[in-house]
């Protein structure tokens, strides 16, 4: 009898049309002034945020703040770049300056219960690696002791440092540096032995070094850090917005839709999931408080999330970095797709 009440609910449950969301306010916000407010950096953060001479942006991160302005306002043109420092990122969203921050934000407890923010679930496992000058001869962080680092001022790198080498014994002597610019000249011109940070940017700086042979990025992995989007606490109805944004994406690539077959696959949806997934039937907007074809016309303008890695950091652009934990779950990685009901 239980099992038959189960199903009968389960029945009922699926029948039921989806009940329409109201919109948040911080969405209504975005809507009223007809553009997204989303973080840059103060210069060029190689692979995740780039400004070109002519004030074009580029780079994983902003390709995430276009994904974002396309499902809420339907294209990714409706977006301002806002260069901002990381020490700056969390006063710009807590003043209103920016509307979320989507810049390698590493997800710790202090920033989650201190800062009035929310996070999304992570849309980057961000490694925590050591790139050292190659004439020093250095395998671990034990050769390291009595040296030298160059870390990012205002970023969770320098207490991951900080944590992983105390435990160990390892003395060191940091150099922080709040613009990437002076802290890779500082790291060429050898006030530093070595570079500790995210993995990515290491293996950009190595990429743009006068000698890139001069320097090796160490096998030893400090930490996994989850990179998560940030914004106000309280608007719950954006952060859902957030977070089936960063599904849609994979869910994309998970199901072989990209920028190029999309409308071949709406013509034709394989499946009751992807027909509502891309809005030919009702249900994936309407919760959210968007149109029902915003996936679609996000997918359409910005790729999937394995087009998105690999024009930016991956095999398609300079970096050329695997995609390693941020594969999906049955491809090695930790990434994976929500339940779609």
């Amino acid at each position: 009898m239980r099992h038959l009440i189960a199903g009968a609910a389960a029945l009922l449950l699926a029948a039921a049309p989806a009940i329409a969301a109201e919109v948040g306010p911080t969405v209504q916000a975005i809507k009223d002034r007809g553009s997204l407010l989303c973080t840059g950096h103060n210069g060029s953060y190689l692979g995740f945020a780039e400004v070109d001479d002519s004030g074009k942006w580029s780079g994983f991160d902003i390709e995430f703040c276009k994904a974002l302005a396309t499902t809420i306002l339907g294209s990714p043109d409706a977006l301002q770049i806002i260069p901002v420092s990381w020490a700056q990122r969390f006063p710009a969203l807590q003043s209103g300056d920016i509307d979320v921050i989507i810049k390698v934000t590493g997800w710790t407890m202090s920033r989650d219960t201190e800062l009035g923010l929310q996070f999304s679930r992570p849309y980057f496992i961000g490694p925590t690696n050591i790139l050292v000058r190659a004439d020093l001869g250095a395998e671990t962080a034990e050769d390291l002791d009595g040296g030298v680092f160059c870390i990012n001022a205002g970023t969770s790198i320098e207490r991951i440092t900080a944590d992983y080498m105390g435990a160990r014994g390892i003395e060191y002597e940091s150099l922080t540096f709040d613009k990437p610019e002076e802290l890779r000249s500082a790291l060429y011109n050898g006030r530093c032995d070595a570079l500790a940070g995210f993995g990515p940017f290491l293996a950009a700086t190595r990429f743009n070094a006068p000698n890139p042979d001069d320097f090796v990025i160490m096998d030893e992995v400090l930490a996994l850090e989850p990179e998560a989007i940030a914004a106000r606490q309280g608007d719950d109805q954006f952060i859902d917005v957030i977070n089936w944004m960063v599904h849609s994406l994979l869910f994309a690539e998970e199901n072989g839709i990209t920028s190029q077959n999309i409308d071949e696959v709406k013509a034709n949806p394989p499946s009751a999931s992807v027909e509502r997934f891309l809005g030919v039937s009702p249900g994936y907007g309407e919760r959210l408080g968007l149109p029902d074809d915003w996936a679609y016309k996000m997918i359409k303008e910005n790729g999937n999330y394995a087009e998105i890695y690999e024009r930016t950091v991956g095999e398609g652009s300079a970096y050329k970095l695997p995609r390693g934990k941020n594969n999906l779950w049955y491809n090695g990685g930790l990434l994976y797709t929500l339940v779609l009901d």
